[in-house]
């Protein structure tokens, strides 16, 4: 036999329980009596602080000492805290060892303990610390996704802006008409060109050039809606594709709006920058079967028409036939051809 006192017990098994042949607490490991708070109840009934759940039908001495050998669960009273344990028979009551089992994580939140509440032989300190070191890592992945995403985020913006002025590129473009005719959804198209721009570059230089540019985007960004895609795809041409709008009226008056705004002279550093622009327009419903590449073919005739009738001009392409559009387009066709 080997009789071991409270400080020994203590150390070996801090969440130790020893009882009388009543059922009266006569140790307590250090753990368990943190566990319970208050003052540590020893002289009191067993089954005052503890309800035995499994084996089921233990509620005394009697159901318990049977039992011995057998794994225990049992619930707190004090909290419904649930614990799993192993008692023993002994020389005048009964030694019970308590562990909290796979609810140790939250135990140990729930009471604030530290390795100290613990057997130094118990392996589930180094259990809390490989939970903390993967809690670690897990966060730390996390984090590097959402940068790696975040970074992919704006890699793909970037690859569909343009730099200058902060529009949609002409890659942008190339994604966008697929989609709205695979969609079915009809749409108006504009290719605008802006007039005298060269000589704006000769005479006050390529950032006076640039600042208009920048101002023609805020234009044309003003003068459509959220839902349109506006697309700078190089030099001083610009495309815009109106979603669900195809009727020739409405185009051909925001058309104007924009070759209004634009005639307006921009200023850089205290230079008058003149330019305007020419616009060309197709619509998607004019074609049996809508083609990205023949669209904006049509529409950059219709824009070298516009140019070619005095510019600061919008005229719209036909594809069946060249004939102009009635009066009340306020708007010319044509289906000429850049030379």
């Amino acid at each position: 036999m080997v009789g071991l006192d409270h400080a020994s017990l203590s150390r070996l098994m801090p969440m130790y329980l020893a009882l009388n042949d009543d059922g009266r607490i006569t140790g307590i490991g250090p753990t368990l009596a943190k566990i319970i708070g208050g003052q540590v109840p020893l002289g009191q009934d067993f089954f005052r602080h503890f309800s035995v759940r499994r084996p089921a039908g233990i509620t005394g001495m009697a159901q318990l000492r049977p039992r011995a050998g057998q794994r225990l669960q049992l619930t707190l009273r004090i909290d419904g805290g649930n614990l799993r344990g192993l008692a023993m028979a002994t020389d005048g009551g009964m030694l019970i060892n308590l562990s909290f089992g796979i609810g140790i994580i939250e135990a140990v939140r729930q009471y604030s303990l530290t390795d100290s509440d613990f057997a130094v032989t118990d392996l589930a300190v180094e259990m809390l610390y490989l939970v903390e070191v993967k809690t670690a890592v897990m966060q730390e992945l996390r984090r590097v996704n959402l940068r790696l995403e975040g970074a992919k985020t704006v890699a793909e913006e970037q690859a569909i802006t343009d730099a200058l002025t902060g529009l949609r590129n002409r890659r942008a473009l190339e994604l966008r008409l697929p989609q709205l005719i695979a969609q079915g959804i009809d749409f108006g198209l504009m290719h605008i060109d802006l007039d005298y721009f060269k000589q704006v570059n000769d005479t006050f230089g390529h950032a006076a050039g640039d600042t208009v540019l920048r101002e023609v985007a805020k234009s044309l960004t003003i003068e459509t809606r959220a839902s349109d895609l506006v697309a700078r795809i190089g030099g001083d041409e610009f495309v815009v594709v109106l979603p669900g709008l195809s009727d020739t009226a409405r185009l051909a008056q925001i058309a104007q709006r924009i070759i209004d705004r634009l005639s307006t002279p921009i200023n850089f550093e205290g230079q008058r920058c003149a330019i305007s622009a020419s616009i060309g327009l197709t619509i998607s419903t004019r074609y049996a079967a809508p083609e990205p590449e023949r669209m904006l073919s049509d529409a950059d005739a219709a824009l070298y028409a516009s140019k070619h009738a005095g510019r600061a001009q919008a005229q719209f392409h036909q594809p069946t036939d060249s004939a102009r559009l009635s009066s009340a387009d306020g708007i010319a066709v044509a289906d000429g051809r850049r030379a």
